[in-house]
């Protein structure tokens, strides 16, 4: 049995990029000789092993046959007459399809050096068109490595595949997990260009690729340069579409997170407030909406996303203006107005007013102070 380190790992070591997770290749053996060696069997579609001694996962050499449409439609062959050739040669690009023995030799069969150095992203052979996972892994590895193309005999064999309805037999939970990994690379946008290039993001989701602009780009770019968390990137993404029913629908669809889609809601449905709200009172109303009193770093949140698409960070911004108004808000000691509130004789929704009332008058005086934009308490 001879062990090597493939894919990603052997790609970003080559590149000088920090080790990622690594996946080994074990040629020669049988699924009982890794049993034997103490390896724990994981795989439920082909023999997948965990490493007793540092917990990766080492796959037998196979070879695959496409018998059916989408990533699940294919049948396995792993036997210890795999070679380490023929198991690569069933991966998806050029320079994810190279490994490293144990004795540090780089194997590279198909030119995986030689397109690092070009900096394109080349497939294997014909038969990538037969997953429509990889359509999304190269429009994600293009928004990762922001200095590499797609090579046109690449992007045309993605045109087929969307063509021949490869790309309609991807499910959605998939679909959100490339996607989440391509809005957190370095470029966003190039992902969804390679998307609606290849007619793909018009099939996935129609109502994003036609409200698509430069403007949507621009944000997105904003988001990543700022370093910001997902939901945010999520909600700005969102926020192209026309309403927030259609965001919501859209993240439905592909099973986006909680966080995601509350934070694209409150978005859509906040961002005029985040600009308009000026007396104590309107701005106590956009705290108590989006919940900023429980919610703090969900509002944060808003706030980065909003930054995102006005790109001003000036004194007169929400970014800028808000949080002092929400520090002011959050100082008063709601246990002590509800106890004062219940002691005149207050209860049940006259408490939670008194509270409402002491929040806007603590705005207020924010307000007069000078540190928050605009007057009165409303």
């Amino acid at each position: 049995m001879q062990l090597y380190v493939v894919g990603g790992a052997v790609r970003d070591e080559l590149l000088g990029l920090p080790a990622s997770d690594r996946d080994w290749v074990a040629v020669g053996a049988t699924p009982q000789e890794l049993v034997d060696l103490g390896y724990k069997p994981v795989g439920r579609d082909f023999p997948v092993f965990l490493d007793p001694a540092t917990g990766e996962e080492v796959a037998l050499a196979r070879t695959e046959r496409k018998v059916g449409l989408g990533y699940h439609g294919f049948s396995f062959h792993a036997a210890p007459g795999v070679t380490l050739e023929e198991d690569l040669a069933r991966r998806d690009l050029t320079i994810n399809a190279m490994a490293r023995g144990a004795d540090g030799c780089l194997v590279d069969p198909y030119g995986g050096q030689a397109d690092l150095k070009a900096r394109v992203l080349r497939h294997v052979s014909p038969a990538f068109v037969e997953d429509p996972v990889r359509l999304l892994r190269v429009a994600r590895l293009a928004a990762r490595f922001t200095d590499f193309t797609v090579a046109p005999e690449t992007r045309a064999l993605l045109r087929h595949m969307v063509a021949h309805g490869e790309v309609d037999a991807l499910v959605p939970e998939r679909v959100w997990q490339e996607l989440q990994r391509g809005l957190m690379a370095a470029d966003p946008p190039r992902m969804l260009a390679v998307l609606r290039d290849t007619g793909a993001l018009a099939r996935l989701a129609p109502a994003l690729d036609s409200a698509w602009n430069d403007a949507a780009d621009a944000v997105l770019r904003r988001c990543a340069a700022r370093g910001l968390p997902l939901p945010v990137r999520w909600a700005c993404l969102a926020r192209t579409l026309s309403g927030a029913a259609a965001a919501q629908a859209l993240g439905v669809q592909w099973r986006v997170p909680s966080d995601c889609l509350q934070l694209a809601e409150l978005l859509h449905r906040e961002h005029p407030a985040l600009h308009s709200s000026r007396t104590a009172a309107e701005v106590v109303g956009l705290f108590d909406r989006s919940d900023a009193w429980r919610r703090v770093e969900r509002f944060e949140q808003l706030l980065q996303a909003q930054a995102c698409w006005d790109d001003n960070d000036g004194p007169e911004s929400p970014t800028q203006r808000l949080p002092p108004l929400l520090a002011a808000a959050q100082q008063v000691r709601t246990a002590t107005v509800a106890q004062a509130a219940q002691q005149q004789g207050l209860s049940g929704p006259a408490v939670g007013e008194a509270i409402h009332a002491a929040r806007v008058s603590a705005v207020a005086a924010r307000l007069v102070s000078g540190s928050g934009s605009g007057s009165g308490s409303g």
